[in-house]
């Protein structure tokens, strides 16, 4: 059995198969998810699992060296704004419209869709190297 914390097996190969600049998406489980990108879904029911205990569980894995978030999240869901900015405090920060987030979506190798319940819970994972 896998020792470290992330098991799902889906997850840890995709970041696995990860480059330096590839994306992966973590979702509230409203996003639209495009079909030209792996749909990873943990969406049990409302809220489970929340956004932000997967986020922290997939950067236990991942090198992250910029991550995207839509602006709206400053107005209509700052806790997890806080929480995302927290989390990746040493990564840098990008912010775009809703809309425009949506379409960079589609170039992500995997979007893993929460059961988060709050808008804009959102981000954009721009995978790192370590050396």
């Amino acid at each position: 059995m896998k020792k470290g914390k992330l098991l799902n097996s889906r997850i840890s190969a995709v970041i696995s198969e990860m480059g330096h600049t590839d994306t992966i998406v973590i979702a509230d489980a409203g996003l639209p998810i495009p079909a030209s990108a792996e749909r990873i879904d943990l969406a049990l029911c409302a809220g489970m699992p929340d956004f932000v205990t997967v986020l922290k569980t997939v950067l236990e894995e991942l090198q992250v060296e910029q991550f995207t978030i839509a602006s709206e999240i400053s107005d209509k869901n700052p806790a997890v704004e806080s929480a995302i900015k927290d989390m990746l405090k040493d990564a840098k920060m990008s912010t775009v419209s809703h809309e425009e987030f949506k379409k960079l979506t589609k170039n992500a190798k995997a979007v893993i869709r929460t059961g988060e319940c709050t808008p804009y819970a959102n981000v954009i994972l721009h995978s790192g190297v370590v050396f």
